[in-house]
């Protein structure tokens, strides 16, 4: 512990040193919706944590529905007496903040490693998940990618608009999937990917997609699940607050327009032994078909953390690259589990359904989970769509029938935790209702 200590002061002390302008510094930790909270801290009173001092949040932010409230949740929120819980610094993520107007700083913190974890803390949902693979031998790589859509800073009665490109205010006439638009782009794009490498995220590929103003932004490979899925959410930090400041919004929403494709959340996870063998590829790659079967008996029932949000389920089935079915196919991207070609050494799934604003480390958690429970069981998946372009299982297309499947699972209850997954349910059942408390214009035109 004391090693640990003297580790983060000495982090908190160069950072001073290095950033002298820098007065505060936000620490911040992912609540269930996948948003930041946490507090703005004097650098002097963080040198103070560093050094051991208490680090208390209520328990309870981790709770927050979409839009910030609280919702009663069994005994939480309203009456447990709101207490706080302990959080830790996560070592490595100070790093300075260049898209405010003040100089800041910002750090992660997390439940996870102290005495008593948040059950329902996304981060320490995915730590556990991790340990437990870790104790039978299985060391996760993983790899985010993230689609996300540039439109004006300005909304137009509430809608967005296109990103103003620099040579046409025609959306139609940005060129799709082509390398010109990202040479249109290239100010905000790469103040966007040398922000990301500031904070410590290795940027590999940067794509222009289909969408008008919509990219796509890969992750190098990690042997730390934990901080792979700290990049996911720390990008999409950095990506908001830099696109404001060159006049844009930046968004992850998965569908933001009904005529356009959506975004998503593509995870390339493989999987190795203590000896760097793979061991999806042992066997002629037998534990790949295993582990590609326990994916999709459970993808069914994950459904609220792939598509956490009303809006993530417009994204499925309606365009391009984006399936109704859990399906698994080899280099085929209509499939939820696409095997992409690859040689022995990087054989891996790439897990294509959640959406672009799903959670990342829960995502990643149910991904692992699905993985573990195949070659725990050992059986063999329906026909790849390279054989079937019909095979595949249905999974719900609404929140509230994918809340039920979720909740009542075994084997997530066993291996998310219970705890969790009884957390998690209701909050997006209740962030669900209260979204439907309003009454659109539609309604009232075909109504009234």
């Amino acid at each position: 512990m004391k090693s640990h200590s003297s580790t983060l002061l000495a982090e908190v002390r160069t950072f001073r040193q290095n950033h002298p302008d820098v007065r505060y510094v936000d620490l911040i930790a992912l609540d269930i919706p996948g948003r930041f909270y946490g507090k703005r801290y004097p650098v002097e009173m963080l040198e103070k944590v560093a050094a051991g001092s208490p680090l208390k949040l209520p328990q309870n932010a981790v709770l927050l529905g979409a839009q910030g409230g609280l919702f009663k949740i069994g005994d939480y929120c309203f009456h447990d007496g709101d207490p706080d819980a302990n959080r830790r610094l996560v070592p490595g993520t100070l790093k300075p903040v260049s898209w405010e107007a003040q100089p800041l700083g910002q750090m992660l913190i997390t439940s996870d490693g102290t005495e008593a974890p948040i059950e329902f803390e996304p981060r320490e949902v995915l730590a556990k998940v991790l340990e437990r693979l870790h104790r039978k031998g299985i060391h996760p790589v993983v790899a985010f990618e993230l689609e996300f859509y540039l439109f004006d800073k300005k909304l137009n009665d509430g809608l967005p608009q296109f990103a103003r490109d620099p040579l046409s205010d025609d959306p139609d006439d940005q060129p799709t999937l082509h390398i010109e638009r990202l040479s249109r782009f290239a100010p905000v794009l790469d103040d966007m990917v040398q922000t990301a490498q500031a904070q410590g995220i290795d940027i590999t590929v940067v794509t222009a997609e289909l969408g008008p103003g919509q990219f796509e932004i890969n992750f190098g490979h990690l042997d730390d699940g934990l901080r792979a899925a700290d990049w996911a959410a720390l990008f999409c930090r950095s990506t908001r607050g830099v696109a404001l400041k060159h006049g844009y919004r930046a968004s992850f929403m998965a569908k933001p327009y009904l005529q356009h494709p959506g975004s998503g959340m593509h995870v390339h996870v493989s999987l190795y032994d203590a000896a760097g063998n793979n061991l999806l590829a042992a066997h002629q790659q037998q534990p790949l078909r295993h582990a590609v079967a326990g994916c999709l008996a459970l993808l069914p029932h994950c459904m609220p953390i792939f598509s956490p949000n009303h809006n993530a389920f417009r994204r499925l089935g309606g365009t391009v690259n984006a399936a109704t079915k859990a399906c698994w196919g080899y280099e085929d991207r209509d499939a939820c589990v696409r095997i992409p070609e690859s040689d022995p050494r990087n054989l891996r799934i790439e897990h294509r359904l959640a959406s672009a604003d799903a959670n990342p480390y829960l995502v990643l958690a149910a991904i692992l989970v699905g993985l573990e429970h195949g070659l725990d069981t050992a059986q063999e998946p329906i026909a790849p769509l390279n054989e079937d372009r019909t095979s595949g299982h249905d999974f719900p297309l609404e929140m509230l029938e994918a809340v039920r499947a979720m909740q009542q699972q075994p084997v997530l209850r066993e291996g998310l935790g219970a705890e969790f997954v009884d957390v998690y349910c209701e909050n997006k059942r209740q962030d669900h209702l209260a979204f439907q408390q309003e009454i659109n214009a539609r309604e009232y035109r075909w109504y009234l």
